[in-house]
């Protein structure tokens, strides 16, 4: 009998509370109880031709929420150490600085990047199967400035064979590890790794490696993307030849990773794969990411995000980051799951 399976996907976020329910402010109107989140976003800016553009500075970026504008709480480029540009209480005082801790470094920190790679070992998969654990171990090997990496393998279920960790000979095992399957259910698969990745801070971005279209899912794609905006989560998609010979799954790779700020890739053979795979470990290298606390907005429901770049000679440059989050900290996903789920040795 199938079961209906309820998946609670939590904003990546720093929740407080600016004025308690109820309450009454210095000039004795009523309040009301808010919760403000830290609204993170991971920017590529390049240049017209490709390039990536370094060395912007916070001043040079303009964030708006629904057209309200917002202040850039934190800053970080590539891998440098995050900078905390305003304070997290709700006044509009100076930055300061929290108390460091044993290590010395200031207490506001943005975690680095986390990189969590889904590999399709469908039974699309049996041929070529060698080259692409190849690709895979090659690009593990080149993430150096990425904190923690998570390989996780699908076909009809989802299987953690590595959680997240800084350890990349442990990952690289579970590449080796990794045999192919039974039917491909990406979207299925997709969406657990997304709640995975969901309460983290900081850069994060999954990787999806696919040789073929989608035939066993019952999630449909676009509440995976939503949910992947809604949780500042970036994905790539590297799809392979017989993937990208069905065009409805073409279409939805393209949006799905426009969407989250993310990009599509579609290789005509191995070689193609492994600068797929180049290309975004130089993406994830060259990002800005930025934060905010979201001003006073009465929508209740999805906000659209526009990143800008201001300045002279600015206006030359393009910026790829996702296109808004939905307000709502949990989000709940029913139907019938009955495939949905982990494969038995998976648990993290």
């Amino acid at each position: 009998m199938a079961k209906k399976v309820i998946l609670f996907l939590f904003l990546s976020s720093l929740p407080f509370s600016r004025v308690g329910p109820g309450a009454v402010a210095q000039d004795g109107s009523r309040s009301i109880h808010v919760n403000v989140i830290l609204v993170q976003l991971s920017v590529a800016v390049t240049d017209r031709k490709g390039n990536y553009v370094s060395g912007l500075r916070p001043e040079d970026f303009a964030i708006l929420e629904d057209g309200i504008s917002q202040k850039t709480a934190t800053f970080e480029e590539g891998s440098e150490p995050a900078r905390a540009l305003i304070n997290t209480k709700a006044d509009d005082g100076p930055f300061m600085p929290e108390p460091a801790d044993e290590s010395g470094k200031a207490g506001i920190r943005v975690a680095g990047a986390n990189v969590f790679i889904l590999f399709d070992t469908s039974n699309y998969m049996y041929q070529g199967f060698v080259f692409a654990q190849d690709a895979i171990a090659d690009f593990v090997r080149s993430l150096e400035g990425v904190n923690k990496v998570a390989l996780y393998s699908y076909s009809r279920n989802l299987s953690r064979v590595s959680t997240l960790t800084p350890d990349r000979s442990q990952v690289l095992r579970g590449v080796r590890n990794t045999v192919a399957g039974d039917d491909a259910a990406l979207y299925n698969s997709l969406l657990l790794t997304v709640k995975d990745a969901a309460p983290l801070t900081g850069r994060k971005a999954i990787v999806v490696f696919s040789n073929g279209p989608d035939n066993a899912s019952l999630v449909p794609p676009e509440d995976v993307a939503e949910l992947a905006q809604s949780t500042g989560t970036i994905i790539y998609m590297i799809s392979t030849r017989q993937a990208q010979s069905e065009p409805i799954s073409t279409a939805v790779f393209e949006r799905m990773s426009k969407a989250t700020g993310g990009k599509a890739y579609f290789s005509k053979n191995w070689k193609d794969e492994q600068e797929a795979f180049a290309s975004i470990r130089d993406d994830l290298g060259h990002l800005y990411a930025l934060s905010y606390y979201p001003q006073q907005n009465p929508n209740r429901g999805w906000r659209t995000i526009t990143v800008k770049l201001v300045g002279k000679n600015m206006q030359q440059y393009h910026i790829r980051t996702r296109t808004g989050y939905r307000l709502l900290q949990t989000q709940a996903v029913a139907g019938e799951l009955s495939s949905l789920g982990t494969e038995p040795d998976s648990k993290p």
